[in-house]
């Protein structure tokens, strides 16, 4: 009978290369992962790992099965949740991964009032842009992923597995330095910034950005990049260039000595929650998706 807990150790050992290293990162014994895995290829009755030298490598069975191990983990938290639900126990374990303007606005506001309703629900938090919090959740590394995407994207079918449940449409803005020329602009056409210096975002933002330019007819002149977006707002404040942002990052952060403008043609990102099917089941990931819904709609 394969264990879930060697499933866990398997998982591990794939991702680190190594039983030391998994050890480390189960907080147990070199010797006991050796062990959990020997008794995980004794109930598979065929070899899952090949030792090569300090580094394993995962058989074609050992591939099979860590492939399989996120649903059926997820499946199993599913069920011991509920269970527990059932029983009365009134507990329950969240792991949620946003990207940092929304956990800087959409997320404190729900995990307190998901605290206050349910005090014995424990939440964790850690921050990933999509489409790596999207990846995260696919092999069981997080219960709930905040996530976005912009309008017109094609990879819409990439959420298709997962259950999303919308938030908000979250409106790109302008940011320019207060002694701009367009700083009093009440809207301004993303054409008007052809002949600016350009402070960009994350890779996703970034993308997006080149593709609304070039959409006018232009090609942003990049001078800065950075995925921190106080650091964008402060190197636009400075004079350092323009940028458009999600109104959610600029909510996050005071814009000191920069202004916003509205950009025309409106383009927005759409902000949801995602999950497995297995876990929106569980009455603590349901809740969780509830306040952010909440806390979207405020």
């Amino acid at each position: 009978m394969i264990e879930a807990r060697h499933l866990r150790v398997l998982r591990a050992v794939a991702a680190t290369g190594s039983f030391s290293a998994a050890a480390r990162e189960l907080g147990c014994t070199q010797p006991a992962v050796s062990q959990q895995m020997k008794a995980l290829e004794s109930s598979a009755g065929t070899p899952l790992l090949i030792r090569t030298g300090r580094e394993m490598r995962l058989t074609q069975a050992g591939g099979a099965l860590v492939r399989h191990a996120a649903g059926i983990l997820a499946g199993l938290t599913a069920a011991e949740e509920e269970v527990a639900a059932i029983a009365g126990l009134r507990a329950g374990r969240v792991r949620l991964v946003s990207f940092p303007s929304g956990s800087s606005t959409l997320v404190p506001c729900a995990l307190a009032a998901l605290r206050a309703a349910h005090p014995g629900t424990r939440v964790s938090l850690v921050e990933a842009e999509p489409p790596r919090s999207v990846e995260m959740l696919r092999e069981g590394d997080c219960d709930v992923a905040l996530a976005f995407r912009y309008e017109g994207a094609t990879a819409a079918e990439e959420w298709s597995d997962l259950v999303v449940r919308p938030l908000l449409a979250d409106r790109l803005v302008g940011l320019v330095p207060e002694g701009h020329r367009l700083a009093g602009a009440d809207s301004v056409t993303i054409g008007e910034f052809a002949d600016e210096s350009w402070i960009a975002g994350c890779p996703r933002c970034r993308r997006q950005l080149v593709e609304v330019c070039e959409s006018a007819g232009f090609v942003p002149r990049i001078d800065f990049a950075t995925d921190d977006y106080p650091a964008v707002i402060g190197l636009v404040g400075a004079g350092l260039g323009v940028a458009v942002l999600p109104e959610l990052a600029i909510e996050s952060v005071r814009p000191m000595g920069a202004r916003t403008v509205t950009v025309e043609p409106a383009v927005q990102r759409e902000i949801v929650a995602l999950t497995l099917p297995d876990l929106a089941q569980v009455p603590a990931v349901a809740a969780t998706l509830d306040h952010l819904a909440r806390a979207a709609a405020r």
